[in-house]
């Protein structure tokens, strides 16, 4: 049997995750924020700016333009290439979280008045076919709090070394 969220409750969910994230990027000091756990891993500014362009070009965005169009094509976009582009990691982390903020804001206003039929209409991705506004909006909260865990998992990696000896708890 299939699980799934009401758009109210997707809603809910994206607002948690701006929370947490805000939270979390704001409790941390400036060299956490920029810390890279191996070469060519994102720090955390790099993953919330990932997350904001994954809303603007993949989930707000490829919503919008279903509900504009008839069964779109929904083209894919050079993550990598962005990021670069973006260098979230030499970003204030103020005018970072002003951005996912304000998209994320619009994100949860476009959800909350989602019509019921509106969650059928689709249109083909370029890599992975058919997707539904529904199929996107689930997408997005497996999305969110899989990047929120690299997130969380810098933030241990981070900490590992000045564990000393209690890095023998790990795993008990």
């Amino acid at each position: 049997m299939s699980q799934s969220f009401t758009p109210g409750e997707i809603a809910a969910l994206l607002e948690a995750m701006r929370s947490a994230v805000e939270s979390e990027l704001s409790a941390l000091p400036d060299a956490a924020l920029a810390w890279h756990p191996a070469a060519g891993e994102w720090c955390a500014k790099e993953c919330v700016g990932h997350v904001v362009e994954a809303e603007r070009r993949g989930f707000n965005g490829r919503i919008r333009t279903i509900l504009a169009e008839s069964e779109p094509d929904l083209a894919g976009w050079d993550q990598q290439a962005v990021a670069r582009e973006r260098n979230d990691c030499q970003r204030n982390l103020g005018d970072l979280l002003a951005e996912f903020g304000a998209l994320r804001e619009d994100s949860v206003a476009l959800v909350r008045n989602l019509a019921p039929a509106d969650l059928a209409r689709g249109g083909t991705h370029e890599k992975v076919g058919h997707v539904t506004v529904e199929n996107l909006l689930h997408e997005w909260l497996h999305h969110d709090r899989n990047h929120f865990r690299q997130l969380q998992a810098n933030v241990q990696a981070y900490v590992w070394p000045t564990m000393g000896n209690c890095q023998k708890f790990v795993g008990e």
